[in-house]
């Protein structure tokens, strides 16, 4: 006779295992318990479309190189002219047309080029204009499109082929008109660019470290605004610079997209929890982690609702969740954050773009200012990068506008002469790094403030009116004297008191839905 101890003991090892229990989560909670924040596959994944920055600034900056005034010199044998009294002048305008010469001759510049001089001077800023007014349209198109059917890595590919082409037929152009018109299509495109390679290369990063990885793209961008001021000096042509400015996208196309992934976020909102549970595991994979069979990925509305639209619901796991700015406007949550970030956004333009075409007027070398020009900008991102987690959001986006905006202020009151135009221009230096903060900062912040159904069209918006501000800077920038400063200072304040009526985002949950940053809200009593 068998002892009732062993046949239990029988019993137990041959009793099947227990299926593990089945747990739905957040894209967030599964990234911190199970795959990792930031681990090999975030860093690839992260630096490959990242570098979408620096295809940005090379569309965005040529403008500096392509369409500056040359210098230019009396005609030889024509020492009888009033052009050798130009000593007292700051021009060429009144002048016999024979009577001088552009240096390095008509095809350096579109100036040069098309005679964009005297009266005609404003056609170079219109230029400008236009190509911010494409930019701004472009963040509200690319924006939708990356939040609906097209997807961050099919907004961010189409981009790059429409820059790609019109950068190119640019160099092409036969006159000012046409010209202007290709302007306007690559900053359509551009415009689209910088808001989908951020949200495509923060989404998959854990909470802890999305902000100081947002803070990091924009080294990128200066470090594409130094490497494309390198190109200008060699290609001294407009032509060919447009031409040597546009190839990189091309590689990008080629040799880049294709080892981007999709954002698991974007994924999961559309429905596509088979697409998105495959990224994670090729997250943890990477990343040397081990994500349990029985574990899921879940909206946020669907954790939190487990009743009405339960885990079985399977309705709500079929239907992709869809948002528009228009539910953005509806919300009373995100209503006034979009209306503060969009008036903070165009402030911040204003003064960055104004501070940065200034280093136009130093009238030093042009290339080496640049490339200096974009070096400080790199400190204030990693001083940023540093406070961010220590600070919050909210004190250090007031702290850089008002540091910014004081210092505007001081070199509005300073002169123009002697030591007072060093003043002026460290002013300049100081006001540029805190905004520069600013608008790195913007992105992360506006980022965590919207839930990922409308991340990408709040984005889209914020940089639009910010694209406004960048259109207004140069007509500011022309009035010259004290003014362009007075005008830096008061956006600087002003966006710093608008910045205090926003939430704080440290530590809070990055949402997927409208219901889940509702919920939210409530539970951080947020506005």
């Amino acid at each position: 006779m068998s002892d009732p101890g062993d046949h239990d003991l029988t019993s137990a090892l041959l009793s099947p295992p227990k299926e593990p229990t089945d747990e739905r989560i957040s894209i967030d909670d599964m990234l911190q318990r199970y795959t990792g924040e930031f681990g090999s596959w975030q860093f690839r994944h992260f630096v490959l479309t990242s570098l979408a920055w620096a295809l940005e600034a090379f569309h965005t900056m040529v403008m500096i190189f392509a369409d500056h005034e040359p210098a230019w010199r009396c005609t030889q044998g024509e020492a009888g002219s009033s052009c050798f009294d130009q000593s007292m002048r700051k021009d060429m305008c009144g002048l016999e047309p024979t009577s001088w010469e552009w240096v390095g001759g008509s095809g350096s510049s579109t100036v040069s080029e098309w005679g964009l001089i005297c009266e005609h001077k404003y056609l170079v800023g219109l230029v400008q204009s236009t190509f911010f007014a494409g930019c701004m349209i472009g963040a509200g198109v690319f924006g939708h499109l990356s939040d609906s059917f097209l997807g961050r890595k099919g907004s961010l590919t189409v981009v790059c082929i429409i820059n790609a082409i019109s950068g190119c037929l640019t160099a092409l152009a036969p006159s000012y008109w046409v010209y202007i018109a290709l302007r306007f299509l690559t900053g359509f495109s551009t415009g689209g660019v910088g808001l989908c390679a951020f949200v495509l290369a923060t989404e998959p990063v854990g909470p802890s470290k999305r902000g100081a990885a947002g803070m990091s793209t924009f080294y990128f961008f200066s470090t594409g605004i130094s490497i494309l001021a390198a190109i200008a000096y060699v290609f001294r042509s407009w032509r060919v610079l447009y031409v040597a400015s546009s190839l990189p996208s091309i590689l990008f196309l080629l040799m880049v997209i294709p080892f981007i992934s999709e954002s698991p976020r974007w994924y999961l909102i559309r429905r596509k929890v088979n697409q998105a549970m495959n990224v994670m595991r090729s997250i943890a994979q990477c990343n040397g982690k081990h994500l349990p069979d029985g574990v899921q990925l879940a909206l946020d509305e669907d954790i939190n609702d487990k009743t009405s639209n339960g885990f079985n619901n399977k309705e709500s796991t079929t239907e992709a969740v869809t948002g528009s700015l228009f539910d953005v406007i509806r919300s009373p949550v995100t209503r006034m954050r979009l209306f503060l970030t969009v008036a903070i956004s165009f402030m911040c333009s204003v003064v960055y773009y104004g501070l940065s075409l200034n280093v136009v007027n130093l009238k030093t070398n042009l290339y080496l200012s640049v490339i200096l020009n974009a070096i400080a900008e790199m400190p204030a991102f990693t001083l940023s990068a540093i406070l961010l987690d220590r600070f919050g959001r909210k004190p250090l986006a007031i702290g850089t506008m008002w540091f910014s905006g004081l210092f505007c202020l001081v070199g509005s009151l300073v002169g123009n002469n002697g030591i007072w135009r060093l003043v002026r221009m460290v002013c300049g230096i100081f006001g540029i790094f805190g905004m520069a903060a600013t608008y790195n900062l913007l992105f992360i912040y506006i980022a965590e403030l919207f839930p990922t159904v409308v991340r990408n069209a709040a984005l889209g918006c914020a940089t639009l009116t910010g694209q406004m501000g960048a259109i207004l800077a140069p007509l500011v920038v022309v009035l010259g004297g004290g003014f362009p400063f007075a005008v830096f200072g008061v956006c600087g304040i002003a966006g710093g008191l608008l910045s205090f009526y926003l939430p704080e985002t440290l530590n809070h949950p990055l949402y997927d839905t409208m219901a889940g940053i509702e919920d939210g809200a409530n539970v951080w009593r947020g506005p």
